[in-house]
């Protein structure tokens, strides 16, 4: 059942379950709610836990209400949900969450600590000498203490910067795995069901182009790159489709996110809305173009050769998946033919070279939701349920735009 957004949590009095223990779901951004998804529901079905969601402000804000009201989840007002108390919460950003009463779960949001922090006078320090936001103080502590009641952690090495950076949150810190890098593992078996249900033919291949967000991303330079790759590659052979980062959209607006690509829209180009599951996208590729973003070090877990079209070597973490894949992946040339440096890309493609990079993402590899779901119980003081949580496959995707689906297109489970 639906609720009105922004509503007032209900007068305990009158529910049917009072006892339940209360978690809260702290959504920032788009980005945060689709991380937080895939631990939220790890709680779906236990009568015992009654979970409740509310929006932190965030200057990137922009659609995370509306994300959640397509789920058809009750949100709590933020200055309400701030004075409720809590047996337990989750967030994937760090802004506002001091405020929440009740012990916190912080967690990544994207691909292994990829870029470096931007705020606290570091940003003309080399790279080595910058932690990543998350694993620094300025985002896990607040007057001196640390805020997290637990840091969920990725991989092992994770703790040793955390170590470096912030070391009295290291007690609080548990290496859970990547819920992504699972995801995409899970659904790789179910590509052919996805790029059926893309609309995509026997004989087209996939070009995903892939766009973190900010200044140094390769969005700036989408009015060159893409006009050309939809001039160069044969639409009979290729489709080609741009999955923007949710911030590009928050920040600029849907429209005009829409407005700018317009021209491409009409020449074929497939633009994946900022809700859409891009796991599914991303293992019916053949072929990546992308920046440094997470997207493109997630494509690492696929069989997709990638091509860099964007790498800001002092933004990043030099330790990251996204530093090893820039050793990896041929970067983009703007002097020569696409089709055929996609071509090159794909004789170069070494799978080995793309695992190590892969191995990066998760040191818990097909382990997150146990691991995950053990953390939450232990803190909530409960028993975990009496069955194995199940790492569920992408579901399939809707055709993309202009594309027309082709009949028969089933379902993972099918």
């Amino acid at each position: 059942m639906s609720a009105i957004l922004g509503s007032p949590e209900p007068d305990r009095r009158w529910l049917t379950l009072p006892d339940c223990k209360r978690v809260l779901v702290v959504v920032h951004t788009v980005t945060y709610g689709q991380r937080l998804r895939d631990v939220f529901s790890l709680m779906e079905g236990d009568l015992r836990i009654q979970v409740t969601f509310t929006v932190a402000p965030h200057a990137l804000g922009e659609g995370a209400a509306r994300f959640l009201r397509d789920l058809g989840v009750a949100v709590l007002p933020w200055r309400a949900a701030v004075r409720e108390e809590f047996d337990l919460a989750l967030a994937a950003g760090s802004r506002g969450i001091e405020k929440v009463r009740g012990p916190l779960i912080r967690l990544s949001h994207g691909a292994g600590h990829i870029k470096l922090l931007r705020e606290g006078g570091r940003t003309s320090a080399p790279a080595a000498e910058r932690p990543t936001g998350m694993l620094s103080r300025e985002y896990l502590t607040r007057d001196g203490r640390v805020v997290p009641a637990a840091v969920a952690l990725a991989h092992d090495r994770d703790l040793a910067e955390l170590t470096r950076w912030c070391p009295e949150a290291v007690p609080v810190a548990t290496v859970v795995g990547d819920p992504c890098y699972d995801r995409i593992v899970a659904s790789l078996p179910h590509r052919e069901a996805y790029r059926r249900g893309l609309g995509l033919s026997d004989r087209q291949q996939l070009v995903a182009v892939t766009t973190t967000w900010g200044p140094s991303s390769s969005f700036g330079r989408f009015d060159a790159l893409l006009p050309r790759l939809l001039s160069e590659l044969p639409p009979d052979r290729y489709r080609v489709a741009a999955l923007v980062h949710p911030n590009v959209w928050a920040g600029h607006g849907d429209r005009q996110i829409r407005t700018w690509l317009a021209s491409c829209r009409a020449r074929g180009l497939a633009l994946v809305p900022p809700e859409a599951d891009w796991r599914a996208v991303l293992v019916a590729a053949d072929k990546v173009i992308g920046d440094h973003g997470s997207l493109t070090s997630y494509a690492t877990v696929t069989r997709a050769p990638v091509l860099l079209a964007r790498f800001p070597e002092r933004e990043v973490h030099p330790a990251s998946p996204a530093a090893a894949l820039a050793l990896a992946a041929p970067a983009l040339s703007p002097l020569h033919p696409l089709e055929g440096q996609l071509r090159y890309a794909a004789t170069e493609y070494r799978r080995r070279e793309y695992a190590r990079v892969a191995a990066l993402l998760s040191s818990e590899p097909g382990r997150f939701n146990r691991r995950m779901r053990a953390l939450m119980y232990r803190l909530l003081g409960l028993g975990q349920p009496a069955y194995a949580p199940v790492t569920e496959p992408a579901e399939v995707p809707p055709p993309l735009d202009g594309g027309v689906p082709v009949p028969g297109a089933a379902g993972p489970g099918a």
